[in-house]
């Protein structure tokens, strides 16, 4: 069997940079395979099409989120567990030069768009699994909460609240570019969800 042309992880990371600052619409094969060093024909043979290889590269994507976010809300109170969760959140809407946004809250936007473009049923159920797994984190951050007295609320229902003002912070930062205000909100929000700091 013949070698691979090219290193199948570089090949996600530089394919996911170009969905995540243009959208699936406005990335081309051809770009990707120029920025990564190998031929359009490899890419085709190595994934299919365009969406299939967004779906590998957001799979990639979604398991290194994951992955911090797991440490991100494994240490300190629920109060510094939480901020941690927003902190990240946020940091991840204004990286890029110009800021990228959410690329879930982007591709979400691409689906069910004329036939031929944009995203399918498929790219739909990675972004749910991905928000399920998220949610589950907080859930579980605000479960361990209650057992520490930290929290007396339903956690099933705080997490889905948590992560629904996640998509309206990524929403907000796309029409006002302003991380200050995002981060006032998400601390009125654990401050919502915890009661107020006394001080």
């Amino acid at each position: 069997m013949r070698p691979r042309e090219f290193n199948h992880d570089d090949v996600l990371r530089i394919a996911f940079d170009q969905f995540w600052r243009k959208g699936v619409r406005g990335t081309q094969l051809s770009d990707i395979a120029r920025d990564a060093g190998v031929q359009r024909g490899s890419l085709y043979n190595a994934f299919g099409n365009k969406e299939a290889l967004f779906l590998c590269a957001y799979e990639r994507y979604a398991g290194e989120y994951l992955s911090t976010l797991q440490k991100a809300l494994s240490s300190g109170t629920l109060r510094a567990r939480l901020t941690a969760f927003f902190d990240m959140t946020i940091k991840n809407f204004c990286s890029g030069s110009p800021p990228r946004g959410c690329p879930t809250t982007r591709g979400l936007m691409e689906l069910g768009s004329a036939e031929g473009e944009g995203l399918d049923e498929n790219a739909r159920k990675a972004f749910a699994d991905l928000m399920s797994r998220i949610s589950g984190l907080v859930q579980e951050a605000l479960s361990e909460g209650i057992k520490r007295g930290e929290f007396n609320g339903a956690p099933e229902i705080a997490a889905l609240h948590i992560v629904t003002v996640t998509r309206g912070l990524a929403v907000l930062e796309r029409a006002f570019s302003d991380e200050a205000q995002l981060r006032k909100i998400a601390k009125h929000t654990v401050d919502l969800v915890l009661g107020r700091e006394s001080r």
